[in-house]
């Protein structure tokens, strides 16, 4: 458990670090995500970290706040005028300091989490593990929506893949099954075996040995599929038999409704 916390902080401040620098200008830059700036990004980024902190001191004001975004519709307010709306209105300096403040708010409601403790969430309630390793997901994921950003508008936005990205590989390789139920499909009955070559050179294993059916090739590779940054085949991974393809074309880490990734050859800096 404090693995993860410790990787989470890590994780948030290794974007913290990237958009810290940005000038105004660039933080109005559009990103991957339809109608989103930067500090979009780190509004959603914000918001959600903050409903983490209160899920896990006050669990009945967070299901108050759940109702409310969940009941946008019915309202005339979208999502993002609730999640987003007092972020919009605020200078770059602003934005930081809010997310900082939540984020300390986070890590100090999940310092204080058992291994065995369920924080409940956006539909069923999580295990205190997974939960924080859903927060780190975010925070890579939107994490990599502001680099690339960056990076077509010219900027250096270099952000070095790390071993906390083993988190996010098992979290897409457990989620396999989510990704067809979520669609409301049956999971193909084939086993897929996932082989990940991590930053630091080391291997790490999901699924069985004899499967015949497999996935291989850098971790990073894998987490941007699964988190549906980039087409598999915008990728080097080399996907064995049909299971595997089909769940590589669909797959969704995530909670929420189906949604699709990019398409082949829509990302960043291709044509």
């Amino acid at each position: 458990m404090r693995e993860v916390l410790d990787d989470l902080v890590a994780e948030q401040q290794s974007l913290d670090d990237v958009v810290a620098s940005l000038t105004p200008a660039q933080w109005q830059l559009p990103t991957p995500s339809p109608g989103w700036t930067i500090a979009d990004q780190i509004g959603h980024l914000t918001y959600f970290d903050g409903t983490a902190a209160l899920a896990i001191v006050d669990p009945d004001g967070f299901t108050e706040q759940m109702n409310v975004l969940l009941g946008a519709g019915t309202t005339g307010r979208s999502a993002d005028d609730i999640t987003l709306g007092a972020y919009r209105s605020m200078t770059p300096e602003e934005l930081l300091v809010a997310w900082r403040t939540n984020r300390s708010a986070l890590a100090a409601a999940g310092a204080t989490l058992e291994n065995d403790t369920r924080v409940a969430w956006y539909g069923p309630s999580m295990g205190a593990k997974s939960f924080l390793t859903a927060r780190l997901m975010e925070a890579w994921a939107h994490g990599h929506d502001v680099v690339d950003a960056i990076s077509i508008a010219g900027g250096d936005a270099a952000r070095e893949p790390t071993d906390r990205l083993r988190h996010i590989s098992q979290l897409g390789f457990i989620t396999r099954g989510w990704t067809y139920v979520n669609r409301g499909l049956d999971v193909p009955p084939a086993p897929v075996r996932v082989e990940l070559v991590a930053p630091s050179g080391d291997t790490w294993r999901f699924g069985p040995e004899d499967a015949s059916e497999s996935i291989v090739g850098p971790a990073l590779d894998f987490c941007l599929v699964t988190t549906q940054r980039r087409h598999v085949d915008d990728t080097t991974l080399v996907v064995t038999g049909s299971a595997a393809r089909d769940w590589m074309e669909k797959a969704q880490l995530f909670a929420g409704p189906p949604s699709d990734g990019p398409a082949p050859g829509r990302a960043p800096g291709r044509a």
